[in-house]
């Protein structure tokens, strides 16, 4: 198995890389992690309500893009229009890739 941080190979068992100190158990359980139907109504709701502040953003971990989104109030309403549009026809993705569906 090699580390996804520094590309350095580790052993399987591994739970941190020994050559950069990363944390390999995070990457493990969170990738692997099959999103469930919940979460895709809870992004749902947080856009559908909270949007103009970026609150489905934070959620799914796009932490910058939910800054951004609180200072513009979602971009003047349009950003989170478009975001919910995305949610709901499930193009949305988390801040690792995978897709949320509702």
């Amino acid at each position: 198995m090699f580390c996804k941080y520094c590309g350095q190979e580790v052993f399987d068992d591994a739970v941190v890389c020994i050559h950069c100190g990363r944390s390999l158990e995070e990457g493990k359980t969170r990738s692997n992690r099959q999103h469930g139907e919940y979460e895709g109504v809870i992004t749902l709701l947080l856009c559908l309500f909270c949007g103009f502040i970026g609150a489905h953003r934070f959620y799914t971990g796009h932490i910058a893009i939910g800054i951004i989104q609180l200072l513009t109030f979602g971009g003047c309403f349009i950003w989170a229009l478009i975001d919910l549009i995305m949610i709901l026809v499930g193009s949305f993705k988390d801040s690792e890739g995978n897709t949320i569906v509702i």
